[in-house]
């Protein structure tokens, strides 16, 4: 049954609203999906449990799991590695669950040149434009006049790349959150199903 389900690539810029989409989508249908946990060679923080926030290691061990072609994607953020490894995928895939991925646009276009099979299903968030995603991250009073650049400028990234020919399976707008909502499920219905009638015939 887990080969016809696919694992979910979700991408989108910070302040898309991608993070609500699924909170939404995971509080709606319990025990249907799950996150992929990726590895980081960062240390914990406060509260950060090692194989549920990361998978916590060594340099050495990360490399080691690279060479061996064990990651669907990784890269270097701040002098840390992180990386979505394939077992973390598979693991999720053989529970019967969705496998949700959440990861930036370079993720995307590196787990898009990887052998990983059944091919993943490839959905980008964006908000109607950049002057509205602008002023959301203003409103979040999280950001510096730098940071916010920073975000503005990985968001244009991100629009370029989904604007590409086959780029991803499915863009959504996300003008108005319910919209967008009703959106991802219809997009994800026949695999909710899929998921659900397992469960059910487990539970038997």
């Amino acid at each position: 049954m887990s080969k016809e389900l696919r694992p979910i690539v979700m991408s989108g810029p910070s302040g898309s609203g991608k993070s609500t989409l699924l909170e939404k989508l995971f509080a709606e249908f319990p025990g249907c999906f799950a996150f992929s946990v990726s590895h980081t060679t960062r240390s914990p923080r406060p509260g950060e449990k090692d194989g549920v926030a990361y998978f916590f290691v060594k340099r050495e061990e990360f490399e080691k799991l690279k060479a061996e072609n064990g990651f669907l994607e990784n890269a270097e953020f701040s002098g840390n590695l992180y990386g979505t490894s394939k077992k973390s995928v598979n693991d999720i895939m053989k529970s019967g669950k969705l496998c949700v991925l959440d990861v930036e646009v370079n993720g995307v276009k590196n787990i898009k040149k990887s052998d990983f099979k059944p091919k993943p299903r490839y959905i980008f968030v964006k908000p109607p434009s950049i002057e509205e995603l602008r002023k959301r991250l203003d409103h979040r009073n999280t950001e510096t006049k730098e940071s916010l650049e920073k975000r503005i400028s990985a968001a244009k990234e991100a629009f370029e790349y989904a604007e590409q020919d086959g780029a991803y399976d499915h863009i959504i707008v996300n003008n108005d959150l319910e919209v967008a909502y009703k959106e991802l499920k219809d997009i994800l219905q026949s695999d909710i199903k899929l998921v659900q009638d397992t469960l059910h015939h487990k539970g038997k």
